[in-house]
C-alpha cells in the first residue's frame, strides 16, 4: 500500500473513533438528564417498606399507606416523581437500599451512628417512643422489670438495640406479628414495640395483649438512600420541607396519630420551616421508631 493511501486511511480511522467517542458522550449525558436522581426507573421511586405495622407503614385494601408512606409519596410527589411501595422484613431493608435494591427506605427508621454506616438518612420527620407490650395480667410493668424475662423483638430494630445493650438476650423474630403471636401464645413474657404499632396491636388482641409502659426513643426517624445517592438526598430534603410548611405533614400527623402532642424540642425536616401547629393533642404522646 502507498504511503499517502496509508495515512488516508489512519486519518479516516481516527476521524471515526473521534466521532464514536463524541456520541457516546452526549448519549452519557442525556441518560444523566433523564435520571437526574440514578432512579432504578426514571421517574419513580422504588421504596422499600412494611406491611404489617400500623398505623407508620400497612397494607390496606392492597395499597401500602400510613403515615410514613403517606408523607413520602407527597414528598416524592413535590419533586415530581412517582411512588411504587413493596415489602420487605426491616432487618434487610438497609442493606437492600444500599445495594440498590430499593431506591428509598420508609419505615419508621431512627437515625443511628451505626446505621448511617449503611445509608445516608434524609432530615428526621418524625420523632418515636419504645413500648412495652405483655400478655394481659403480667406482674411486670415497666422497662425496669425484663432482666431474666423472655423479651421478643423484632431483628434489626432500634428495640433490638436496648435489649441488647441491657442485656436481655432478646428473641429476635423478622416482623410484627410474629412478635405479637408470641405473646398471644404465652412463649414470650415481653415484646419491646414501636409504641404505636404495640399500642395498636393490643387494641387488636381481643384483650389478649396490654400496653405496659413507653420510653422516648432518642433519635428521629428519617427515610434512607444510598451513600452514593446526594442529589436524591438533596431532592427528598427540599420536598420533605415543603410538605412541611404547606401543612400536609400537620394533616397526616392529626389523622394518624390523634391526641398526639409534639415534644417542644423537636423540629421536622431541616428546622427551619414553621408548620401548622398539631391541634387536639393531649399530655401523653407515643409513635413508632424501628
Amino acid at each position: 500500500m502507498r504511503p499517502r493511501l496509508v495515512l488516508s486511511t489512519l486519518t479516516a480511522l481516527a476521524a471515526a473513533v473521534s466521532l464514536a467517542g463524541c456520541g457516546s458522550s452526549s448519549s452519557g449525558g442525556s441518560a444523566a438528564a433523564a435520571n437526574p436522581y440514578q432512579l432504578i426507573e426514571p421517574g419513580t421511586l422504588h421504596v422499600g417498606t412494611l406491611s404489617d405495622a400500623p398505623p407508620n407503614v400497612y397494607l390496606k385494601d392492597g395499597k401500602f399507606t400510613g403515615f410514613d408512606n403517606d408523607l413520602f409519596t407527597a414528598v416524592a410527589a413535590k419533586a415530581g416523581l412517582k411512588v411504587q411501595f413493596a415489602s420487605t422484613d426491616f432487618s434487610a431493608l438497609l442493606s437492600q437500599v444500599a445495594n440498590h435494591k430499593f431506591d428509598v427506605g420508609s419505615s419508621s427508621i431512627t437515625i443511628t451512628e451505626a446505621r448511617k454506616k449503611t445509608v445516608d438518612f434524609s432530615n428526621g420527620y418524625d420523632f418515636g417512643y419504645f413500648g412495652l407490650d405483655v400478655p394481659t395480667g403480667s406482674p411486670v410493668s415497666s422497662f425496669d422489670q425484663l432482666a431474666g424475662k423472655r423479651v421478643v423483638v423484632v431483628q434489626g430494630t432500634v428495640q433490638d438495640d436496648y435489649a441488647t445493650k441491657n442485656s436481655l438476650n432478646p428473641v429476635r423474630v423478622p416482623d410484627y406479628n410474629s412478635a405479637l403471636n408470641q405473646l398471644k401464645s404465652g412463649t414470650a413474657d415481653a415484646w419491646i414495640s414501636p409504641a404505636e404499632i404495640g399500642e395498636q396491636s393490643a387494641k387488636d388482641s381481643g384483650g389478649k395483649v396490654a400496653l405496659a409502659q413507653k420510653r422516648l426513643s432518642p433519635a428521629p426517624t428519617a427515610f434512607a438512600v444510598a451513600h452514593d445517592r446526594a442529589k436524591l438526598l438533596d431532592a427528598l430534603n427540599k420536598g420533605l420541607d415543603e410538605v412541611i410548611k404547606d401543612g400536609t405533614w400537620t394533616r397526616l400527623q392529626e389523622q394518624y396519630y390523634p391526641g398526639r402532642p409534639v415534644p417542644a424540642d423537636f423540629k421536622p425536616g431541616s428546622g427551619s420551616v414553621e408548620f401548622p401547629p398539631v391541634t387536639g393533642a393531649s399530655p401523653a404522646a407515643s409513635s413508632t421508631a424501628n
